[in-house]
């Protein structure tokens, strides 16, 4: 019997030989500036037998970084860089998206030219704390954009969806998960407002709307994704009133015909325990198009996802960076490498633990 996940699928009109994803993760291989580099092309190239390989979060404005040697995407010095990457999966016959990405609160001023960070409400993230030019420290209470400032942060994101083109990518995915700005906004817990970008769920939602707007008009709505994290705790998030607000988001972006819905559904980055977890199912019932699971996933529980039709496609984060050849492995029903060691997951610029794993894929 064919593996489920081996078998090609469809997002918007393009075709994709497989159904398994390489997720995107933040490893730190960029320029002190943001430049995406040849040793990043090289990674991406060897994983270019997945389905689709979604690039890491990338900083849609110098405003936007929130860790040393992440890559940006808004001058013409990154598009050159990331023309690399994307020249490099094309060659292997694969299809490229860019995670278009903004921190919100999730920064620190001395990353961004010592501008105090900026979210929905005045609102520190708690509990953590974030790596600096200076060390280690805790985050700073960010800055509540005033309302005239929100038309600049959706600029943003329809500049960094053009550079992309310009980049060669063949879609993009709204980082709209894991407690950044525009999770923050759809929250709760982060967002306070009490104008049109606050209070109600319609009016949390507001925000992530008009990102997918702007964005649609650079990239056709099948070429968009967008990627939510309805059970996550990671960066101090989890809402009393999640179920209701995941479940209306993706009822609202239904209707765009998105290349897919990116749901870290699994409970491995910590899960927030203000009532059950949301499923994959739950999010089929609203939203008719491409599903994707994501968060410790393992080849059978994958299998099981596509096959009981929860899921078109499963990410794989971890078990994609210590085997490149991670759809060759399935094939071939061959172990895993074990995984990679996490000191060197964010190692700025060298190869250990990147580029250095053995891959039988050619």
């Amino acid at each position: 019997m064919t593996k489920q996940l081996l078998t090609p699928t469809q997002i918007g009109d393009l075709p994709l030989k497989n159904r398994v994803i390489l997720a995107p993760m933040t490893r730190t291989r960029a320029t002190p500036d943001g430049c995406p580099t040849e040793l990043m092309a090289e990674y991406y190239g060897q994983r270019a037998s997945a389905g689709l390989v979604i690039a890491e979060a990338t900083g849609v404005d110098s405003s936007a970084i929130a860790w040393i040697n992440m890559p940006g995407i808004y001058n013409n010095e990154h598009v050159e860089g990331w023309k690399k990457t994307t020249q490099a999966v094309h060659q292997k016959d694969g299809t490229i998206f860019l995670q278009l990405w903004h921190p919100g609160r999730a920064t620190h001023s001395l990353l961004i030219n010592g501008q105090q960070p900026v979210a929905p409400s005045a609102i520190r993230l708690e509990n953590n704390e974030t790596h600096t030019p200076d060390g280690s420290k805790p985050y700073e209470v960010p800055r509540a954009l005033e309302l005239e400032e929100i038309p600049q942060i959706i600029a943003m994101f329809r500049k960094g969806a053009e550079l992309a083109r310009a980049a060669d990518f063949d879609g993009i995915e709204i980082h709209s998960a894991n407690g950044y700005i525009l999770d923050q906004f759809l929250q709760s817990k982060t967002n306070h407002r009490t104008d049109k970008y606050g209070g109600s769920m319609e009016n949390r939602y507001r925000l992530l709307d008009e990102v997918v707007q702007a964005v649609g008009e650079v990239f056709p709505f099948n070429r968009i994704g967008v990627r939510l994290s309805p059970n996550g705790i990671f960066d101090d998030m989890g809402s009393p009133d999640y179920r209701e607000q995941f479940t209306y988001s993706a009822k609202q972006l239904n209707q765009y015909g998105l290349s897919y819905l990116h749901i870290m559904d699994g409970l491995a980055f910590g899960f927030h325990e203000l009532g059950e977890p949301m499923t994959l199912q739950e999010f089929r019932a609203v939203f008719k198009g491409p599903i994707m699971g994501n968060c410790g996933y393992t080849e059978e529980t994958a299998e099981k996802a596509i096959s009981e039709g929860h899921a078109d496609m499963i990410a794989f984060g971890r078990p994609f960076i210590s085997n490149p050849d991670l759809v060759k492995r399935f094939a071939a029903n061959s172990p895993l490498a074990e995984d990679a060691d996490p000191s060197t997951w964010y190692s700025s610029s060298t190869a250990e633990g990147y580029t250095d794993f053995p891959s039988n894929t050619h």
